[in-house]
């Protein structure tokens, strides 16, 4: 039995200048991904992969085509409605964390719902049991700087899953890490998606990691295979 689909594009076109010159980076891509879905986006550098990621996201705006977050429009709506949906639908990890240094990893966590005006003690309830089930319960107190880069990673994705999305866009999660830090993070991603039902689209570089999503896709001169 087929999955909802919660993210689905189709159509996407994107072009830059660069120069004189028109370098289209996406001829009409369509997508569509499903709840609890593992999928990779692969391609050379300078495919379009992020420039993908960002139209998904709705921070980028295709030249033409739509994408659609749980069958709601993402391309046509107000920013204020794109930021909306963002926060209540989708998480993000990127391959630099972008943890905030002056906080506490429990805060980093908590920062979405922080932004949702929710009650003090609800946010560090969520977010605690976001820190245990990454397996950084005893880290809680500790700023960035004081983890290791595999702890800010998965600390990264304890923040992007506090708002219980239906999707996480991850830009190159295990690009800064070494091969066994990488290695906690998937089957992190793994036992997540087995709990949560999320789904996750990851581009990256990393064969390795790419292998062991549910689907790959290229991403070629523009083009999905």
């Amino acid at each position: 039995m087929n999955k909802s689909p919660v993210l689905a594009c189709n159509g996407l076109r994107k072009s830059y200048l660069q120069g004189q010159d028109c370098i289209e980076v996406l001829s009409g891509v369509g997508l569509t991904i499903r709840e609890a879905e593992r999928l990779a986006i692969i391609g050379r550098s300078g495919s379009g992969k992020s420039t993908l990621l960002h139209v998904l996201a709705g921070l980028v705006e295709p030249d033409e085509g739509y994408v659609e977050l749980l069958g709601e429009n993402l391309t046509i709506a107000s920013q204020a409605k794109r930021a909306h949906l963002r926060n209540a639908h989708m998480g993000f990890v990127y391959q630099l964390h972008h943890l905030l240094p002056e906080f506490s990893a429990l805060e980093n966590v908590a920062m979405p719902l922080m932004i949702r005006g929710l009650s003090r003690r609800e946010v560090f309830n969520e977010a605690s049991g976001l820190l245990k089930s990454v397996g950084l319960a005893q880290r809680g107190s500790h700023r960035p700087h004081q983890l290791s880069g595999g702890e800010r990673q998965r600390v990264a994705v304890a923040r992007a899953l506090v708002t219980s999305p239906a999707v996480v866009l991850a830009d190159e999660p295990t690009g800064n890490l070494d091969r066994t830090s990488a290695s906690q993070v998937l089957a992190l991603i793994d036992e997540l998606v087995s709990s949560t039902g999320t789904a996750f689209v990851v581009v990256t570089h990393d064969e390795a990691l790419a292998s062991q999503m549910d689907r790959t896709v290229i991403l070629d001169e523009g083009v999905l295979s």
